[in-house]
């Protein structure tokens, strides 16, 4: 459900190392959300703020003190010092306890370094950008082994509308490639670029979303052109789904969330875990400024995986398709007008005739509470469990109707058969 809001809904490419694709969302009653590029200069790599120095708030004190400086000597503690010496033993060993951790985020950095590979593009201007015949954008990728090929993946809004030769990838080693191949999915805003006969060092991915709120995580790419940078942070939540990002057309979605910083460049580099597997691939930011605000997006390895293989077998993605249209609007009202507690789960409120839905017998009104073993929880939840489901096989529905729970076998066809591209 949306809410108004003041933040801003940012893609995270950078051109000439510091354009932003934005995606705004502007707080007007409703929080709207769409894709807008600008041009800002990044910010000034400057060892201080020459800004005015914060002033007090409200006549507050600084603590310990008095707004001249002057220390409360009721307030001081002297150390003996036989205390003193106690008191450094402490800090030594939690000193150690935290060497041990930052050791362990040096070796993973020292694994994943290699592989992640900083992209500039030069590609055609969109039509908005004021009659420019090119524009420059950076980006990051990671390097995977899928099936027999060693590739880059990247999203696609970091190499869209930029040809090949225009293409540079650079390692971490120094050396620059160019792509033989490019395949993309603008349905979930994935990239896939082939090399041909490269010493690469691919990075190993997590095969199954066993992402949890916060799992200590880290980000790794160009921000504002500055490649292979590492940020540290958490799962922030997991399932967002209703990022509309505009002009790219992301249709199917199921971010991760993180606070890891993320800023314009970042896009298509890795969301990490602590056991060095690649758990999604950095997207989106919702930003006032541009920069990193501490909400960062991550498109999960699931559907990373999903389709970075359709596309490198294959050349597009089949994705399965089950015939039914659900309610936007399913309230908290409708559930109890159909006897269910709450609103949980994805309404139906048509069947497309034909369809594996009306095949296996769905119905208008029927709510849709489990997909193949995964509980729903609303209608974009669904959509997004439906878009990384193989084709040709059976999946089992759990549905909620006439005030009780059945349970309905379903064969799954392919979306093209029924939207032809």
């Amino acid at each position: 459900m949306r809410s108004p809001l003041d933040a801003r809904w940012v893609f995270i490419p950078a051109r000439c190392l510091s354009v932003v694709a934005v995606v705004v969302a502007v707080a007007c009653g409703e929080a709207r959300r769409a894709v807008t590029c600008s041009g800002e200069e990044p910010p000034r790599l400057s060892p201080i703020d020459e800004r005015d120095p914060p002033q007090a708030l409200g006549g507050a004190q600084p603590l310990g003190g008095s707004a001249s400086g002057r220390v409360d000597p009721s307030r001081a503690t002297r150390l003996s010092p036989a205390e003193r010496e106690q008191l450094y033993d402490k800090v030594i060993e939690g000193a150690e306890l935290l060497e041990r951790q930052s050791a362990q985020l040096r070796r993973l950095t020292q694994l994943l370094r290699p592989c992640v590979v900083h992209i500039d593009a030069r590609k055609a201007a969109a039509k908005n950008r004021g009659g420019k015949e090119s524009e420059d954008e950076a980006g990051s990728g990671v390097i995977a082994a899928v099936g027999a090929r060693t590739v880059v993946v990247t999203n696609r809004h970091v190499v869209n509308r930029a040809e090949l030769d225009n293409i540079v990838i650079r390692l971490d080693d120094g050396r620059e490639l160019r792509p033989q191949r490019l395949w993309t999915d603008p349905a979930t805003d994935i990239a896939v670029l082939a090399m041909e006969g490269e010493d690469l060092t691919p990075a190993r991915f997590a095969e199954q979303d066993n992402v949890q709120i916060g799992d200590t995580v880290l980000a790794i790419g160009s921000p504002f052109g500055l490649s292979h940078s590492v940020t540290l942070g958490i799962v922030s939540a997991k399932g967002r789904r209703d990022l509309e990002l505009g002009n790219e057309g992301v249709r199917f979605q199921d971010f991760i969330q993180t606070d890891a910083a993320i800023n314009p460049g970042n896009s298509g580099g890795p969301l990490v875990n602590l056991r060095g597997e690649v758990i999604g691939l950095n997207t989106a930011i919702a930003s006032n400024s541009g920069g990193s605000e501490g909400i960062g997006f991550a498109i999960p390895v699931s559907m990373v995986l999903f389709v970075a293989r359709q596309l490198v077998d294959t050349g597009n993605v089949s994705r399965a398709y089950l015939g039914v249209t659900l309610d936007r609007g399913f309230t908290q009202r409708a559930a109890e007008r159909l006897g269910m507690v709450r609103a949980v789960g994805a309404r139906v409120s048509g069947v497309t005739k034909g369809s594996p839905a009306d095949a296996a017998g769905i119905q208008p009104d029927d709510v849709i509470l489990e997909f193949d073993g995964h509980p729903i929880d609303d209608d974009d939840h669904l959509v997004s469990l439906v878009s990384v489901t193989p084709t040709s096989r059976t999946v089992t529905l759990g549905v909620f109707r006439n005030r009780g729970r059945i349970s309905l076998d379903m064969p799954v066809a392919s979306r093209e058969q029924f939207e032809p591209q």
